[in-house]
């Protein structure tokens, strides 16, 4: 009598019991990094945000920990530092974002240029971003002094960092019009600020530039040319709109970078002159640890942070809706 034979596993089945094996041996390698990245990343960012609903007012050790809901971002709304720091850094990301996008564009242009000794001013150019934010805070640090070299140049007695007139000031003077200080534009402390910032980071987005415009083929401007497009033409009508994905890139990610400027205005400034260099991140921290002008209070620092990170996300959203690269 015959006897029957074992069933024989299908080779699907054993694909996948394969891709299966693959999978969690896959997994058990990214394991410790998904292990860390969830605690000190999304359990921190959670902790953070149950932060923001609770008074954590110092010393918090004397009384029981209170959940208060959302009156910490009402009263963030309500600060008035709060809201001169959003003041502060709506200038600040727009003027040094639109200034540090062009002057990077036109930077790359100039060193696309097939010159003698090219790559020796590229390296010059990019020097700066090289360096540490702290070590080139302390240089500017110096050049703005009255007796820096910047004044010295100038043969003026001028404390740049302390002085807190507003740029647009003479101009609501001029026709006669007491406008808010929000409209009167920045103090020229904060624009020496700007200006450092702009220093650093135009040679970071100059490389980016400068990748994608030796990636542009050389057939696009020939057929340009027979069409007619040279000089700013071909510039304008060639040139920009093939960098209008990088431009993107460049405005998104220098838009988040200014919003969260810190270093420069704890070195520099630290909020004067009469907070006009106030920045959103500075002030979070002094209310996160406290000091003498700010008690402690994380709850209410968790929340401004929480806004301000809404408000890049904002941001971050409407320029990509407004600079279409869809259409390129």
């Amino acid at each position: 009598m015959a006897t029957a034979s074992p069933p024989v596993r299908s080779n699907s089945a054993r694909k996948k019991n394969l891709a299966r094996s693959e999978a969690l041996t896959g997994y058990l390698f990214i394991a410790p990094y998904l292990i860390i990245a969830g605690v000190f990343t999304f359990g921190l960012l959670f902790y953070a945000f149950y932060t923001s609903l609770t008074d954590l007012r110092s010393p918090v050790s004397r009384r029981p920990l209170e959940f208060v809901g959302f009156q910490n971002y009402i009263e963030a709304f309500q600060n008035s530092d709060f809201l001169t720091s959003l003041g502060n850094i709506f200038w600040f990301a727009v003027l040094v974002t639109i200034i540090q996008t062009i002057g990077a564009i036109l930077l790359a242009v100039l060193l696309n240029a097939k010159l003698r000794g090219m790559r020796l001013y590229r390296t010059l150019l990019y020097s700066p971003s090289v360096a540490s934010s702290i070590v080139i805070s302390l240089i500017f640090l110096w050049l703005y002094q009255p007796t820096g070299f910047i004044n010295y140049a100038l043969g003026t007695n001028v404390n740049f960092l302390q002085t807190a007139t507003r740029i647009f000031s003479p101009f609501w003077s001029a026709i006669g019009v007491n406008a808010p200080s929000f409209l009167q534009g920045p103090s020229v402390a904060w624009c020496a600020i700007m200006f450092l910032n702009i220093f650093t980071t135009v040679p970071t987005f100059m490389v980016l530039f400068l990748t994608s415009l030796q990636d542009i083929p050389g057939y696009v401007y020939e057929a340009g040319k027979i069409d007619g497009a040279t000089g700013i033409k071909s510039f304008w009508y060639l040139t920009l709109p093939m960098l209008r994905p990088v431009i993107t890139l460049v405005v998104v990610l220098g838009t988040i970078g200014t919003f969260q400027v810190f270093d420069q205005v704890a070195i520099l400034t630290g909020g004067d002159p009469v907070k006009t260099t106030l920045a959103p991140a500075f002030l979070i921290y002094q209310k996160t640890l406290g000091g003498s002008n700010y008690p402690a209070d994380a709850g209410l620092a968790a929340a401004m942070a929480f806004i301000l990170a809404a408000i890049i996300v904002t941001f971050t959203l409407l320029q990509r809706r407004f600079i279409d690269t869809e259409k390129y």
